[in-house]
């Protein structure tokens, strides 16, 4: 069995990884008619099969974690203060994607962008300004990348 203390950071609790042996899972009914977000339809009354989310959610089992998102620099992305954001360590940091990143011991949420020969971390707010992590600029030696956010559930 797999036990690891927690890890906290920057006031983030991550709990370590969980044997899949162990792990809960729940398979939740998946019913055949899909939902009409236009005009209503008939609803029919029949199941497909069970769905696990874990199957849907999670590529990487023994890499991946989930945070809350505090804040709202990343609304343009769809990221709430508060959402339940689901990481892979696994998945590659490539320019584009939304990464859980420390900088100066403090974790953040936001898009890897490059300008020119600048490696930068993007808002999706217009009211907060990009953070630099270019090597040797602005201290980016203190800049590790924690994982790619690959889900995020939030309540309407």
């Amino acid at each position: 069995m797999t036990t690891t203390r927690p890890l906290k950071l920057g006031g983030l609790e991550i709990l370590g990884p969980v044997e899949p042996e162990t792990a809960h899972h729940i398979a939740l009914p998946l019913y055949l008619a899909g939902v009409q977000a236009g005009f209503p339809s008939p609803a029919d009354d029949f199941i497909d099969k069970r769905l696990d989310l874990n199957e849907h959610l999670i590529q990487h089992p023994a890499a991946t974690f989930f945070v809350r998102a505090a804040g709202d620099s990343m609304l343009g992305a769809g990221i709430h203060d508060g959402d339940l954001l689901i990481v892979d360590r696994a998945v590659e940091a490539q320019v584009g994607k939304t990464i859980i990143a420390a900088v100066h011991g403090e974790l953040t949420v936001k898009r890897l962008e490059r300008r020119g020969e600048r490696m930068l971390l993007a808002p999706a707010n217009p009211d907060y300004p990009p953070i630099d992590v270019t090597e040797g600029v602005n201290g980016g030696e203190g800049f590790e990348i924690w994982g790619v956010v690959t889900h995020v559930v939030h309540k309407l």
